[in-house]
């Protein structure tokens, strides 16, 4: 019996219908290793390196104040005159931008400069006339003093002299005295020698003679005394009441000293107050022509038209700094701002700007700019803290055709992590990491939960 060939030719079996159903198809196979290298890359980029980063955004704006927009205000009240320029030109500092007119009663006399000076120059030589008056005066009291001086000198003279006066007639009623002694001794010892017949009737009479002679003699020096006695009384008195009648004259003198100098000073308090409404109103005629502060562009003006009345401190025109030095206001979360400080880097794009942005990847982002923390603002505003960003010196520059006010996304660059660890983080919603200087890589799963967990604790 011959051997039955149980082989069976491959050719064959796909010639049967059924058979060639049951086969994989060739596009399956394809695509089964297309999803599994697929599969496979999106594993390997679980690994690739991932830099975190917080995500804000802003506009730009000027580091400085004085580089920021600002409203030109007018300092006083007043009506437009004349505009000298026009929306979008470039003003230099102390240019004039409007022109304006008085509108105050108090102001409206355009001669009122000249007439304040007028009386500021009036009250000037008032205020001189009575300063000379006043040291005319001194010069009177001291005058008065020195007349009062010698007066007294002299009346002291007068009464030593009178004193000295009056010893003398003193002396001579004492001679006087003696001498009617003398005469009356010699007159009774001629009686006696009469009456005894020694002597004649004639040489009686002529000691009687002379005891009269002594009488009245002695009569007039004590007259003379008497007139010396009240002529020294009365230069006594006279001293006396000269020291009164200078203190009056002096005392009124001075009286009217301190009235004059109480003129003067209200005098030059009144002075002050001219010279105070003069110099005002000089200051207050500077402020009739509205000057640009600083170099920059006119971006708008709020007032239009001519003979338009303006308050005081009312803006008037917008004006743009020429050159300010340019930073990213940007604004970030409370839960994210303890992980900035200043100096950090930040990554920037801007609006209008064609870029291709990584935040994970800054070295392969294109379009984007160094920047990096310079202010950090201590309070916030409905959870959002506001940054200030400058130009890295280390980065690229900015572009030169950026304007204050356009838009602005940054990236505050962090650690640098594996894809997996931060798209675990992203999903449990974990704050990023504080510390830095992770290698990149492959991070064991124990360690990524343990870092996490000691963040939640910080927080």
């Amino acid at each position: 019996m011959p051997e039955i060939n149980n082989e069976i030719n491959s050719a064959d079996l796909m010639q049967l219908e059924s058979m060639r159903q049951v086969q994989t198809p060739r596009l399956g196979r394809l695509l089964t290793y297309w999803l599994g290298g697929i599969f496979l890359v999106l594993i390997l980029c679980l690994f690739l390196p991932w830099t975190q980063n917080i995500r804000s955004t802003g506009s730009l704006t000027a580091l400085t104040p004085q580089d920021r927009p600002q409203t030109i205000e007018a300092v006083i009240a007043g009506r437009i005159q004349a505009w000298h320029v026009m929306e979008g030109a470039l003003v230099k500092k102390g240019d004039t931008i409007v022109s304006i007119t008085e509108v105050k009663e108090k102001y409206l006399d355009p001669q009122l400069l000249a007439r304040l000076s007028e009386q500021v120059e009036a009250k000037h030589g008032a205020a001189n006339a009575t300063e000379a008056k006043a040291q005319a005066m001194q010069a009177q009291i001291q005058a008065l003093r020195l007349g009062l001086t010698f007066s007294l000198q002299k009346a002291r003279n007068k009464v030593q002299q009178t004193r000295l006066k009056l010893q003398s007639d003193s002396m001579d009623v004492v001679a006087q005295r003696t001498d009617l002694t003398i005469a009356e001794s010699q007159f009774a010892r001629q009686e006696s020698l009469y009456n005894q017949g020694l002597k004649s009737l004639t040489e009686l009479e002529s000691r009687r003679l002379k005891l009269q002679e002594a009488q009245a003699k002695l009569l007039s020096v004590k007259n003379k005394y008497d007139a010396s006695r009240a002529e020294l009384q009365n230069a006594r008195t006279e001293l006396n009441s000269l020291q009164a009648e200078y203190a009056d004259k002096i005392a009124k003198a001075d009286a009217e000293l301190n009235a004059t100098r109480s003129y003067i000073y209200g005098t030059q308090a009144e002075l002050s107050k001219l010279q105070n409404e003069y110099s005002n109103t000089q200051i207050r005629s500077q402020y009739y022509h509205i000057l640009a502060p600083q170099d920059g562009y006119l971006v708008r003006t709020l007032k239009a038209g001519l003979g338009e009345t303006i308050k005081e401190g009312e803006p008037v025109a917008t004006i743009m700094p020429a050159n300010p030095q340019l930073a990213a206001e940007l604004y970030v979360n409370a839960l994210d701002l303890p992980l900035i400080k200043r100096d950090d880097k930040v990554r920037l794009q801007f609006e209008g700007w064609p870029a291709l942005v990584f935040s994970g990847w800054p070295g392969a982002s294109f379009g984007t700019f160094g920047g990096q923390v310079a202010v950090i603002d201590n309070t916030g505003t409905n959870g959002q803290y506001r940054l200030l960003v400058v130009p890295d010196p280390e980065q690229e520059p900015w572009p030169n055709a950026l304007r204050v006010g356009s838009g602005v996304f940054g990236w505050a660059m962090l650690n640098t992590v594996p894809m997996w660890y931060e798209i675990w983080r992203q999903l449990n919603s974990f704050p990023a990491d504080y510390t830095g200087g992770k290698e990149t890589g492959t991070q064991d799963k124990k360690t990524a939960k343990a870092s996490t967990d000691q963040a939640k604790e910080e927080y």
